[in-house]
């Protein structure tokens, strides 16, 4: 019998698994801002641990975003994302040294916007076809092992 975790994980990895391009990158960005949440959440009463985990598991996200971008085919857009990535690594460093929410808080501000915009670029590829919406907005995304 599958224990409630283990029937979770399955459900995710087989959501993975089917998403297409646009969702995944959806399902990263929401990833990193419920981490995000969680390190603001466990700021007061102070439990830094948890605060540094959370941070650098969304870290390792913005990370994962750098490195699908797709450089050679996505022009001005890939380079202002993966500029923007790169501030909000710093950002997210110098928050987790100051141990500052207001930090925190602006890095989940960004990252709403563009789960956002990739949302709606995901929605509006019919099913039928194949999503193009990553590679539009200079992105190109696969899941390693």
């Amino acid at each position: 019998m599958m224990t409630a975790r283990k029937t979770y994980d399955a459900y995710k990895d087989t959501e993975i698994l089917t998403a297409n391009q646009g969702k995944l990158i959806v399902m990263l960005y929401e990833g990193a801002i419920r981490f995000l949440r969680l390190a603001v959440a466990n700021m007061n009463p102070r439990k830094y641990d948890t605060v540094n985990h959370n941070i650098i598991r969304a870290q390792d996200i913005v990370t994962e975003l750098m490195l699908s971008l797709n450089m050679a085919e996505g022009g001005e857009i890939a380079q202002n994302l993966f500029n923007l990535y790169a501030y909000m690594k710093k950002r997210l460093l110098e928050g987790n040294i100051k141990k500052d929410n207001e930090i925190l808080e602006e890095v989940i501000t960004l990252l709403e916007q563009l789960r956002d915009a990739w949302d709606q670029a995901a929605r509006e590829t019919s099913p039928g076809r194949q999503n193009t919406a990553p590679r539009d907005k200079g992105a190109s995304f696969s899941i390693t092992g």
